[in-house]
């Protein structure tokens, strides 16, 4: 008797399985739609729309019940990369942990998973409520071992022509890579033609504006302001710059000629450049070593930043302290500004260092150093490129001979790829080495109405107009660095002993 019972039982289950798979079963109950396209602009939707239509009749056809809220979309999304987020993907893999939808309806499984790993979250979820995959040619049941087995080669099938695909475009980006070529650009480049080799003038321009700008002292937002405000335009074709937009300009090194590949500078590209190395390689320092605008309260700002370090330490000493409140002009409270060095905060006794100097006298010697070397400086040669020897000439041909020898050798594969990166290498950093000898830093730009006689009076200017990241610009680009030691005189005097100001080479 009781093994009857059980065996009606059993039978219930398997009768509730296939009643389940039977069209007209699943009549009324709700669910969920999913497309996606692997590519697609924002703003083009023709994919996707016809995927959900197509699933739509479906639905129709089944009676099944799709609200608007049932439908998620990842446009412009892959299935098969592993980093990449699919908003779509993780809504309706939520609602169907709550138990919202059993019934789930895709174009094409391959829509739906490209990785193995997805399938297997989706079959984990399915242990608990039964999942039922509906499509325009088949439909799969994911309690069903056969329909599992099915699904896991179709996903692993689907993964394998995804890592061809991938495999066949790294190679036509490497080939084009070897060939000083850029990659295939999915948007136009500011500057260039779609195909990234011609200079369009217009834009070319602006970019020597915008670094031209960034040299005389201007932030990237007030550049964009500039840019907004004249009303160029931006590869997009409006008129409002951002201060990102700005830094990639200033960040590019494909403005300068420089061949990008997987991050990696690898040489000299096939296509002209719009900012010389010189002018490339000034605006790379200064956004290295300048600290973007910003000044603590009371509007004290440390225009000698980024360029006072500690000789103990050899870390940079940062500004510290003001007396512009009510209370410490009263001389109630003397809190007197300060550079101080970077490890003063530091928790660890041991690497503790409390070394500091009055700010107001410290840029008082250094401006004054600045201003007299502008006075006396002399820039009518100014930029010269230093010209390169015979010998130095002979020696570029022969580089370039050697890699064109080692470019044939790779496609005859007569060396590996590896090896033939690592050959290219070597020797285009010979190259650059010397050709790093005609860059020319852009000093007439930088020192622009600064030099000769008047400088004083023209660094008054920048001093009444609070242009003080001009006037940090230009400390930056005649020195290196300003370096302090320790205190030795009395200790209710300045010690301007103390002070190594390091000329950078003009």
């Amino acid at each position: 008797m009781e093994r009857e019972r059980r065996s009606k039982a059993i039978r219930a289950g398997r009768d509730g399985r296939d009643q389940r798979l039977n069209a007209g079963a699943v009549a009324g109950q709700p669910a969920a739609v999913y497309c996606r396209i692997s590519k697609a602009d924002d703003d083009d939707q023709t994919g996707v729309d016809r995927q959900e239509r197509l699933c739509r009749e479906v639905a129709d056809r089944l009676g099944l019940v799709v609200t608007s809220d049932s439908v998620f979309v990842d446009p412009n999304r892959s299935a098969w990369k592993r980093d990449r987020k699919r908003p779509g993907w993780d809504k309706l893999i939520d609602a169907m942990r709550n138990g919202r939808f059993r019934n789930v309806i895709v174009y094409h499984p391959d829509r739906l998973m490209r990785q193995p790993k997805d399938l297997e979250e989706l079959l984990t979820i399915s242990d608990e409520y039964g999942i039922v995959l509906h499509g325009q040619a088949n439909r799969r049941d994911l309690s069903d071992p056969d329909d599992r087995f099915f699904l896991r080669i179709e996903v692993a099938h689907a993964c394998r022509s995804s890592d061809d695909t991938s495999r066949r475009i790294k190679d036509k980006l490497a080939d084009r890579a070897l060939d000083g070529l850029p990659h295939t650009p999915g948007r136009r480049r500011f500057g260039y033609t779609i195909d990234g080799m011609t200079i369009i003038e217009d834009e070319a321009e602006v970019i020597r504006d915008v670094y031209s700008a960034y040299l005389d002292g201007m932030s990237p937002r007030d550049i964009s302001a500039m840019l907004t405000e004249r009303g160029f335009k931006t590869v997009f074709g409006n008129t409002a710059w951002s201060a990102s937009t700005v830094r990639r300009l200033l960040s590019s090194p494909y403005l300068t000629g420089i061949l990008v590949f997987r991050g990696e500078m690898i040489g000299e590209g096939a296509w002209s450049a719009i900012i010389d190395r010189g002018t490339w390689n000034e605006v790379q320092e200064r956004r290295a070593m300048r600290a973007s605008a910003y000044k603590i309260r009371a509007n004290r700002y440390y225009f000698l930043r980024g360029l006072v370090m500690c000789r103990k330490c050899a870390t940079h000493m940062s500004g510290s302290g003001t007396t512009s409140t009510p209370e410490e002009r009263q001389g109630k409270s003397k809190r007197w500004p300060m550079y101080r060095c970077t490890r003063s905060t530091v928790f660890d006794k041991k690497v503790r260092c409390a070394r500091g100097i009055g700010a107001a006298p410290l840029e008082k010697f250094v401006v004054d150093a600045a201003i007299e070397l502008l006075t006396t400086l002399d820039l009518s040669g100014s930029p010269a490129a230093v010209t390169l020897t015979k010998r130095e000439k002979e020696a570029i041909t022969a580089d370039e001979q050697e890699l064109a020898e080692l470019k044939d050798m790779w496609k005859q594969r007569e060396v590996s790829t590896r090896e033939y990166r690592e050959m290219r290498r070597t020797v285009e950093e010979r190259i650059s080495k010397i050709r790093h000898k005609t860059a020319v830093r852009p000093t007439a730009d930088v020192l622009a109405g600064l030099v000769g006689e008047h400088a004083r009076d023209r660094w008054n200017e920048l001093v009444a107009r609070e242009d003080y990241e001009r006037m940090n610009a230009v400390l930056r680009f005649l020195f290196a660095a300003v370096i302090i030691d320790e205190h030795r005189g009395p200790s209710n005097k300045f010690d301007y002993s103390r002070i190594e100001i390091e000329p950078n080479p003009l």
